[in-house]
């Protein structure tokens, strides 16, 4: 896995609150806030605190598998709190080249989805 935070990384400068990024959770692992470009009615991005690039920078390692599942869990309660009446949830990773910053983030998205970008949510790794 990566190391630390990286300070040309505008995600890591979220995780180390330089940023004005409202923080929807935060915890030793990961942190959560909204998409600044939202593709559908709720749109968050869960993300590590450690810097880990990209899904291909996971391992089979049961500390990978806790992290992503942490990273779901936090995803699902968001959206359930924030979107209950919503029927319809999405999560999923880009892979490289598709992914916007190098730096791990899960997409939580409560549908519908915004009708301009439905098909670029389709090149996701949907858990």
């Amino acid at each position: 896995m990566a190391g630390a935070t990286t300070s040309s990384c505008i995600f890591c400068q979220i995780v180390q609150n330089s940023t004005s990024t409202t923080l929807l959770h935060s915890d030793d692992k990961v942190v959560a806030f909204q998409d600044i470009k939202p593709a559908a009615f709720r749109h968050y991005l869960v993300i590590p605190v450690q810097h880990i690039p990209t899904v291909r920078d996971l391992r089979r390692s049961e500390e990978d598998y806790t992290l992503v599942r942490h990273m779901l869990t936090v995803g699902q309660t968001l959206l359930h709190r924030d979107a209950p009446q919503s029927k319809h949830y999405r999560f999923g990773f880009h892979q490289p080249p598709l992914n916007s910053v190098n730096h791990l983030h899960l997409h939580c998205l409560a549908l519908p989805f915004t009708p301009k970008v439905r098909a670029s949510s389709s090149c996701m790794i949907v858990l």
